[in-house]
């Protein structure tokens, strides 16, 4: 049976990154984006699409760049394990 973007009703946003230019990323924190994305997915989610950005810093002399990426993954129907983050 084909796969169809029409199949997806429900969409989650994943980002998987630092989003605060303020703050340098923590590695505990990515690790934890990254399984609750891998989480989803294994959990019969779809990858529908993926947004791809970056900021450049500037400290003192040098620049920075840091990025991150969302990745959004749909589903049927909303997962009753879903709950809204923060």
């Amino acid at each position: 049976m084909a796969y169809s973007l029409s199949d997806n009703k429900f969409v989650i946003r994943y980002v998987v990154g630092n989003t605060d230019p303020e703050k340098m990323p923590d590695e505990a924190a990515i690790a934890k984006q990254t399984e609750r994305l891998n989480d989803a997915l294994s959990r019969g989610g779809r990858l529908v699409a993926q947004e791809k950005n970056f900021f450049i810093l500037n400290i003192g002399e040098h620049q920075v760049v840091s990025q991150y990426i969302v990745y959004h993954v749909g589903f049927e129907r909303k997962p009753y394990w879903y709950k809204e983050q923060p």
